[in-house]
C-alpha cells in the first residue's frame, strides 16, 4: 500500500512540475511588477504568477498550521482534564 501511495505522489508531483514548465514556456512576456513602495524589474509573466502561487501556498499551509497547533494544545488540555478527574477518588454518598 506504501508504494501505491509514494507511487501515485511521485506521479502527481511529477505532472504538477510538467504543467508549471509548460506554463513557464508559454508565458514568457516580460512584465514589470509595481508594489507600492516597491518595483521589481521585468520578468516573464509565468514566474510572478508561479511566485504567486507559491506564496499562497506557503502561507495557506502557515495559517493551517496555528489552527492545528491550537486544536492540539486544546485535545492536551482536555486529555489532561480527563486523565486528572479520572485519578480522583469518588467520594462515599452514603
Amino acid at each position: 500500500m506504501k508504494i501505491l501511495y509514494r507511487t501515485i505522489t511521485a506521479v502527481t508531483l511529477l505532472l504538477i512540475l510538467a504543467l508549471g514548465v509548460l506554463f513557464a514556456v508559454q508565458n514568457d512576456t516580460p512584465v514589470g511588477l509595481d508594489l507600492l513602495l516597491v518595483s521589481f524589474s521585468e520578468r516573464p509573466v509565468a514566474l510572478w504568477i508561479l511566485l504567486a502561487f507559491a506564496l499562497g501556498a506557503c502561507l495557506g499551509m502557515l495559517s493551517s498550521a496555528a489552527v492545528i497547533w491550537r486544536l492540539r494544545s486544546a485535545l492536551l488540555r482536555a486529555n489532561r482534564e480527563n486523565r486528572k478527574s479520572r485519578e480522583k477518588p469518588v467520594a462515599d454518598s452514603s
